[in-house]
C-alpha cells in the first residue's frame, strides 16, 4: 500500500474510526482461524512410504487429497475408500501406494501391467495368474520386492508319465526228431513276439520337452517260443531220386553169387536148392552176409559208386563160409552177371525201416 493511499485514508477517516478498522479486521482473522481450527480435520498421509501431516476442510478422503493437490491413478492403493467421511474428532490415517509398471512375461504372452503390489506372487495373484507347483521364476523369486519396470517371467513346468512299447523277440527253440530226415524241419509252435513296456518321465517347460528319464518297466505279455524239430535220420538220394532213410552206413567189399552147383554145392533137385540160411528162397536182393557185422533180416540199401548201377534193396538172409567181416555177397539170377561183376567196393546203407517179419511173409524182400 503506497504513501498516497495512506494519507488519502487518514484525510478520509477520523484516527479513532481508522483504528476501529484495523481492530475489526484482525478480529475477523482471528475468528476465521478459530473456526478453520475448530472444523479442519487431522490428517496422517503416508504416500509411498513418506510422511505427511496436513488439515482440510474436506467432508471425505477424495475431498482431502484433492486440496491437498495429491492426485492418484486408477492403479494405485488407497488404504481408505474414497468416499469415506473423515472423522472430525480424531487423526485420520490414509496409506497411499503408488502403482508402478511391470512386465509380466507368461503362457507365451507379454503383459504390460501396472501394480501397487509388494512382491513378485503378490502381482500374479492379483491379476489372477495362478502359479503351479512346478512353476518357476527367471531371474526372480516369489518373494522378490516389486520395482518400476521389472520384467518378471514365469516358466509354465508340467510333467508326465508315458509308456513306450516294444517287441520282446521270440527265440527258436530246436528240437530233435527221430523220425524225420536230416535236413528236414517243421514249425510245432509258432512265435509270439512278447510286449514291454517302458515308462519314462517327461519334463516340459512352456509346453516343450527339456527333460526325459526312465523310470521302469513291465513286461505287458511274456513271448511265446518257436519250437522247430528237425530231422535226425540220415538220408541220400539213390541214382533214381527215390529218399533213402538209414541209420547205419558201412564201407564194404562185395562179391556175387548164383544157385548153382558151383556157388552153393546144391543141385536143383536137392530138397534145400535156391533156399536161403534163413528159409527163404533166393533171388535179387537176397544178400549173405556175417552175422556179426549185419544181423540177419537186416533190410539195406548196396550202393555202387561210379557209373554203375546200384544193386540196390535187399535182405540180409543167407550167410556163407567166406563170408566174414566186412564181405557181402549179392546174389544174381545170371552166371554172367556174376563173373562181370567180380568183387567191388560198396557201400551199405543199414535202413531205418525195418520190418522183422516182412522178409519171411514175401519172397520179394524189395517189394
Amino acid at each position: 500500500m503506497d504513501g498516497s493511499y495512506i494519507r488519502y485514508i487518514k484525510r478520509t477517516l477520523p484516527l479513532k474510526r481508522l483504528a476501529l478498522l484495523f481492530s475489526l479486521s484482525a478480529l475477523a482473522i482471528s475468528a476465521g482461524l478459530m473456526l478453520f481450527s475448530l472444523l479442519s480435520k487431522d490428517i496422517q498421509i503416508y504416500d509411498n512410504g513418506k510422511p505427511l501431516l496436513i488439515k482440510t476442510m474436506g467432508k471425505n478422503v477424495r475431498q482431502a487429497l484433492e486440496l491437498a493437490d495429491i492426485n492418484l491413478t486408477s492403479d494405485d492403493y488407497v488404504s481408505v475408500p474414497l468416499d469415506s467421511a473423515l472423522d472430525p474428532d480424531g487423526l485420520n490415517v490414509i496409506t497411499i501406494k503408488r502403482a508402478v509398471p511391470v512386465n509380466l512375461y507368461v503362457d507365451g504372452e507379454i503383459k504390460k501391467v501396472r501394480t501397487f503390489r509388494d512382491t513378485v506372487k503378490e502381482v500374479f495373484a492379483d491379476f489372477g495368474i495362478s502359479v503351479g507347483p512346478m512353476d518357476r521364476f527367471v531371474g526372480v523369486n516369489p518373494d522378490d520386492p516389486v520395482v518400476e519396470g521389472m520384467d518378471i517371467k514365469l516358466v509354465r513346468v508340467t510333467e508326465e508319465i508315458v509308456a513306450e512299447k516294444s517287441d520282446i523277440p521270440f527265440e527258436v527253440v530246436q528240437k530233435p526228431n527221430n523220425t524225420m530226415n536230416e535236413g528236414e524241419t517243421k514249425i510245432v509252435q509258432a512265435g509270439e513276439n512278447g510286449v514291454k513296456e517302458e515308462y519314462y518321465k517327461i519334463v516340459y517347460e512352456d509346453g516343450k520337452p527339456v527333460d526325459r528319464k526312465f523310470v521302469n518297466d513291465a513286461i505287458v505279455k511274456q513271448a511265446v517260443n518257436q519250437i522247430v524239430e528237425f530231422g535226425t535220420v540220415p538220408n541220400f538220394r539213390n541214382s533214381r531220386g527215390e529218399l533213402i532213410r538209414y541209420s547205419k552206413k558201412l564201407k564194404m567189399q562185395a562179391t556175387a553169387y548164383t544157385a548153382s552147383f558151383e556157388d552153393t554145392g546144391k543141385t536143383p533137385d536137392h530138397p534145400a536148392f535156391g533156399v536161403t540160411y534163413t528159409g527163404i528162397r533166393v533171388r535179387e536182393g537176397v544178400i549173405a552176409v556175417d552175422p556179426k557185422v549185419i544181423p540177419l533180416g537186416t533190410k539195406v540199401y548196396v550202393e555202387v559208386p561210379g557209373p554203375a548201377p546200384d544193386y540196390g534193396f535187399a535182405i540180409a538172409a543167407d550167410i556163407g563160409s567166406a563170408i566174414k567181416g566186412n564181405l557181402i555177397d549179392l546174389y544174381f539170377d545170371s552166371a554172367s552177371r556174376v563173373k562181370s561183376w567180380g568183387r567191388r567196393s560198396v557201400v551199405v546203407y543199414i535202413l531205418t525201416e525195418q520190418n522183422d517179419t516182412r522178409w519171411k511173409q514175401n519172397d520179394n524182400p524189395c517189394e
